[in-house]
């Protein structure tokens, strides 16, 4: 009897843990070696596929949270993972755009151009990172004050445009796109720096009414 019930609690935990929205997010996951190998396919379809790897898991991206919100399939697992999949398929993105400094007549041979906002970019991640796990683990206001706020939404709409021209502008048919994917990445980082002062603003306040 104690294993029947037993086994029925971890089927239904299973079921709950690998929902449609989790299934998503693991499946950007996955996606990731596969945008690095087809990154340095050096022909059309490559570029077209990396390209179009990238688009498809900033649409899941939206479109799991979209379905644990309508058909209340959330978890504490998801939770967990989705911030961390985007993280891994952005700074993944940034990496490679980096290893392979983009020419455009524009804009000339300037390799740190791309450098510059990814560093800033995977550092603050980095820091907020490490910086949730030290709130959560402290007290739920200042859980409360690092939870995510429209300027971080901002900022990964900004991100998730910018890194979508930059990979199409691989291709010479998309080139005259990369200054306008240049300028969105700044903005980005901009963002990015921004975003971290005001959570540390807000857990400074926290930290000086205790």
């Amino acid at each position: 009897m104690g294993e029947e019930e037993d086994s029925v609690t971890v089927d239904q935990n299973s079921c709950k843990v690998l929902t449609l929205p989790t299934l998503l997010t693991l499946g950007r996951v996955a996606a990731v070696p596969i945008l690095v190998a087809t990154f340095y396919v050096d022909c059309w379809w490559g570029r077209t596929a990396t390209t179009s790897l990238f688009i498809a898991a900033a649409i899941t991206d939206w479109l799991d949270g979209y379905i644990a919100r309508k058909m209340r399939l959330g978890s504490a697992f998801g939770a967990f993972l989705d911030p961390v999949a985007d993280k891994l398929m952005v700074a993944a993105t940034l990496i490679l755009l980096c290893t392979k400094p983009m020419d455009a007549l524009v804009l000339g041979p300037v390799p740190w151009l791309v450098t510059v906002p990814s560093i800033a970019i995977i550092g603050r991640e980095i820091t907020m990172s490490a910086v949730r796990e030290w709130a959560a683990s402290q007290n739920g206001k200042l859980s409360k004050a690092v939870a995510v706020n429209s300027l971080g939404k901002w900022k990964t709409a900004t991100q998730m445009i910018a890194l979508t021209i930059l990979l199409a502008s691989r291709d010479s048919s998309f080139e005259r796109l990369l200054p306008s994917g240049i300028g969105l990445l700044y903005v980005s980082a901009g963002l990015s720096i921004w975003s971290l002062v005001v959570y540390m603003r807000q857990i400074m306040r926290v930290l000086l009414k205790k």
